[in-house]
This record gives C-alpha cells, sequence and structure tokens, in this order.
C-alpha cells in the first residue's frame, strides 16, 4: 500500500460507509477516518495503527485482516460481519489528524451515534477514544471503560485509541482493553 501526500491529501472530507452486520452484538467506533482510512476504503486502515493487531492478539479477531490500496479483502469483511461486529466512526469527515475536529463536530457526530444505535441495535458499543468521548458526550471527566448508562439500549464503553499518537499504550493493553467490551458483547467467553 502507499500513498502519497498529495495523493492523500485529495481524500480530505470523504466519509467512509460503515462495516455493519445486519445484527451486531458489538460496534467499535473511531473518532473519524483518517486519509488513509478515506483513500482505502478500509476503517483504521493506517499501516501503523494498532487497532487491528489489537484485536487479533486479544481473539475478538481470529487474524489480521488484509487491507490494501483497493480496501479490506472481502473475505476479511466476512470475518467482522459473521462475527457480528460492526465499525463506525463518531464524525464521517476525514481529517489527518483527529484534532482537526471541532467539538462542535464531535457533539453532532455523538447525537448520529445515539440515533444509528437505535437503529443498529447493538448489545454493545465501543467509542474507540476517551478525549473525543469526553467532548463529543459532554463527558469531560468520564474515565475508560463501561460507562454509566446506556446508549440507545446498549451498553457503553470507552476504550483507548490505538493511534501511534497514543503512545502509552501497547498492542497488549489494546488488547485487554478490547476485550472487555467484546466478553460484554459475548464475542468473547
Amino acid at each position: 500500500m502507499g500513498f502519497t501526500r498529495a495523493e492523500l491529501q485529495a481524500f480530505r472530507g470523504r466519509s467512509v460507509p460503515d462495516l455493519m452486520p445486519e445484527h451486531p452484538r458489538l460496534v467499535f467506533v473511531g473518532i473519524n477516518p483518517g486519509l488513509w482510512t478515506a483513500a482505502t476504503g478500509a476503517h483504521f486502515a493506517y499501516p501503523g495503527n494498532r487497532f487491528y493487531p489489537a484485536l487479533a492478539a486479544a481473539g475478538i479477531i481470529p487474524r489480521l485482516p488484509r487491507i490494501d490500496d483497493d480496501g479490506m479483502a472481502e473475505a476479511d469483511r466476512r470475518m467482522f460481519l459473521d462475527a457480528g461486529i460492526g465499525i463506525s466512526n463518531l464524525v464521517r469527515r476525514a481529517t489527518a489528524r483527529a484534532d482537526e475536529l471541532t467539538r462542535d463536530e464531535l457533539r453532532e457526530g455523538a447525537a448520529d451515534l445515539t440515533r444509528a444505535a437505535a437503529e443498529w441495535k447493538p448489545r454493545v458499543v465501543a467509542v474507540v477514544g476517551l478525549t473525543a468521548y469526553r467532548q463529543g458526550f459532554r463527558r469531560p471527566k468520564a474515565l475508560a471503560g463501561r460507562q454509566d448508562g446506556m446508549l440507545a439500549g446498549a451498553e457503553l464503553w470507552v476504550v483507548p485509541n490505538p493511534s501511534g499518537l497514543n503512545a502509552h499504550d501497547t498492542v497488549a493493553t489494546l488488547a485487554e482493553a478490547y476485550a472487555a467490551p467484546a466478553r460484554a458483547a459475548g464475542i468473547l467467553p
């Protein structure tokens, strides 16, 4: 996979469709698509992102998905869909960095997510990024983990962002954090 900076910039502002099974058990919600994600159409596509390695290390998925310039391989998309795992974003607009988003965008995204979760009806929603959750849901003192209350009938969790910019987490600590909502959703024992 390879894109030049100029090629990636052309994907600013684009959105990426949700990867959503008909009956999701667990929905991971990223902050917003990065430019690599927008370019490939595959969530968490940046080569250094630790999302998929953490899911595999936790046993949530049996193998790393194959993502190339054309997106995620169909067999790997099926791996998520058949397991009842969905992937969405709080904000649809692709940016180079999540800190390019405004608080208003995050708050609109939280409202949109609440409406979407009511349609999806998952057991668990896991927002991937504590700061985005705090701002979007107006919970400035929230901590990672299971949140009080529900989101449109789903358990609500907040888990660490797998970006390399979140350097204090490792694949192992991310795997541990992601396993908890997966257990709550019945994906892991």
